[in-house]
């Protein structure tokens, strides 16, 4: 198995992460799609650390950290955009990103 399967994997769940945040009107389901657009990045990341030893100066180690960094960033923004959430619905009551359009004023 190559490089070639993992960027495709990458670029299928790249392209429906961004059909799920155009697509949806659920705060949820927009963050959804945004962890697995973050989870793309991570694969790609990985996959080049393992194939792309010839010019990376620690070799087995560089696409990991940066894996593991996008992972550690991917939990923290959950976690932050889930409280945002959960204080938006005990406010409003509704988690529509359409109907939050008042929160401007």
């Amino acid at each position: 198995m190559g490089v070639q399967h993992y960027l495709f994997v990458s670029a299928v769940l790249a392209s429906l992460g961004v059909i799920a945040m155009v697509s949806r009107r659920n705060a949820v389901s927009i963050l959804m799609g945004i962890e697995l657009i973050l989870n793309a990045a991570a694969l790609n990341f990985v996959a080049f650390g393992r194939y792309g030893r010839e010019t990376a100066a620690t070799p087995w180690l560089s696409g990991q950290i940066f894996g593991i960094f996008t992972i550690v960033l991917a939990a923290a923004e959950a976690a932050i955009a889930l409280a945002i959430i959960i204080a938006i619905y005990h406010a409003r009551a509704n988690i529509n990103a359409d109907e939050l359009q008042e929160l401007r004023q």
